[in-house]
């Protein structure tokens, strides 16, 4: 069989890893043929193929990125989208089927498709860690780190200044990145979309841990809203699928903060920096037995599902069961750390 493997949506560290746990052992295991698709579903709409080896993949897994690019392109829009256009493309370059590695967007695509007649098998990869179907994706690891580490030196210049410091961190619709990293980073108040708090709620903490002689740090998921707040933050625009592009609400709050506090607060919005760098050690092989476990599931033929981490197992979920919902903060973990805020 011939294989085409795609990487769409939001990069993440990790992707590398996947592709090449998945050409090693598809080639030597397996004896499949593999193509790199690039550009996400852009690549497939326009038939931009190349021919995908032990070459190209090798020392790839701790290199961040993804050598076959990405995009948030829609295969169903376009003058060559849709499914019959990919199905008449895909039997002109003798391709099989599709591995899609991507998060929710992606994987929407990748259902559409699978229940139109392409096979399809998915790959999460999302470093929000917002997939219900898997206990953990890999980026959201590594994310973590990178933002922990850039609390920690937001905590040393809030210090010297006793400032308030506004650190945001990705996560749409969840706050797995906040919640993290927040603990891990002595946070003194951490907002999710999951929990709406007032802005007299947020000035309480940060007064609190002001009048303690601290430096108040807030984390702020980029999807938090003040409670009254029907919709997150965005002043960007729509992505590819309809989606408001978030981010800024930290520089809605520091204003409001230093406002009703007097204490002098500035905003870090962390954005891409997040995604970007080699993965952790954790992504690397969660990442890789994802791979190892997708060529497997080639051969199987088990078109239609995705590879997921349930505990230490990994396991396959069918796509309808990976999006039927979010994974979101549980209210029992946002209660453990908000024994620590103030």
């Amino acid at each position: 069989m011939k294989i085409g493997i795609l990487t769409s949506g939001g990069d993440c560290p990790g992707l590398n890893a996947v592709i090449r746990g998945i050409v090693l052992k598809g080639t030597t295991t397996y004896d499949l043929e593999f193509v790199g698709i690039r550009d996400g579903w852009r690549g497939v709409v326009e038939a931009d193929f190349f021919p995908l080896t032990r070459h190209e993949v090798k020392g790839l897994a701790k290199v961040g990125g993804t050598i076959l690019g990405t995009s948030r392109t829609n295969p169903y829009e376009g003058e060559h989208g849709g499914a019959d256009n990919i199905k008449a493309t895909l039997a002109e370059h003798g391709i099989d089927g599709i591995v899609a590695i991507g998060g929710e967007g992606t994987l929407a695509a990748a259902e559409r498709l699978s229940k139109d007649g392409i096979n399809v098998f998915g790959v999460p990869k999302t470093i929000d860690n917002d997939l219900g179907a898997t206990d953990y994706s890999f980026g959201f690891d590594t994310a973590v780190n990178i933002a922990t580490e850039a609390m920690d030196r937001l905590r040393t210049t809030g210090d010297s200044h006793q400032r308030c410091m506004v650190a945001e961190v990705m996560g749409r619709h969840v706050g797995w990145i906040a919640l993290h990293a927040g603990m891990a980073a002595g946070a003194h108040v951490i907002c999710i979309p999951e929990v709406p708090l007032s802005i007299e709620e947020i000035t309480a903490q940060v007064t609190s841990a002001h009048e303690r002689g601290r430096a108040p740090l807030v984390v702020v998921s980029e999807g938090f809203k003040l409670k009254g707040q029907e919709e997150a933050y965005s002043d960007k625009g729509l992505d590819a699928f309809n989606r408001p592009r978030l981010g800024g609400i930290s520089e809605v709050l520091a204003p409001e903060i230093e406002r009703i506090t007097g204490i002098e607060t500035r905003a870090t919005v962390l954005g891409h920096i997040q995604r970007g760098g080699s993965p952790s050690g954790f992504d690397r092989v969660l990442a890789t037995r994802l791979g190892l476990h997708t060529a497997d599931a080639i051969v199987e033929g088990a078109w239609g599902q995705m590879v997921a981490l349930r505990g230490t197992d990994i396991v396959r979920v069918a796509f309808a069961d990976a999006l039927g919902e979010l994974h979101t903060v549980p209210q029992s973990r946002y209660q453990e750390a908000a024994a620590l805020f103030g």
